[in-house]
């Protein structure tokens, strides 16, 4: 865990709070699923860079012109990742509230390497579960086959 200026003063406590929207927002669920199906992933991530460096200036005070500047955008779409009119803003003003809400600490869950291997056994597991599921399927499809052909023989001499 780490504190976070939350109104920096100088351009260390900006990159600071900078680098915390951006971890605060990439490590969120709903982000991570929102970059996974994006069609352009690059241009996705960029936008919540630069949300997020702008929000940063922002919160030191420096005015729109400035940010648009600094980050070579234009000052509407610095305005609008600001207001949160973009996807980008939006989730990164989010993220701010996330900080804001606990006091400034940056906190990003980070799994053990026991939890972690806790998981690869359990997916070894539930692959051990898969293959004896599809053994099963596999058996009653030839199952289902074959009594299938039985009716439809059995069909025949009837009629």
């Amino acid at each position: 865990m780490s504190e976070v200026p939350l109104k920096p003063l100088g351009k260390e406590e900006i990159r600071k709070l900078e680098l915390a929207l951006i971890l605060t927002t990439l490590t969120r669920p709903d982000v991570i699923e929102k970059i996974r199906s994006a069609e352009d992933k690059l241009t996705w991530l960029d936008s919540l860079v630069i949300a997020a460096a702008a929000l940063a200036r922002d919160k030191a005070g420096y005015p729109v012109s400035v940010i648009a500047e600094e980050l070579g955008r234009s000052e509407i779409t610095i305005r609008n990742h600001l207001a949160g009119k973009t996807e980008a803003g939006k989730l990164v003003l989010e993220s701010y509230e996330i900080l804001r809400s606990a006091g400034g600490t940056l906190s990003i869950p980070i799994a053990t390497s026991s939890e972690i291997e806790f998981l690869r056994k359990r997916i070894a597991e539930l692959e051990s579960i898969i293959k004896e599921k599809d053994k099963t399927i596999k058996i009653l499809n030839e199952k289902l086959a074959k009594v299938k052909h039985y009716l439809s023989e059995t069909l025949k001499e009837l009629s």
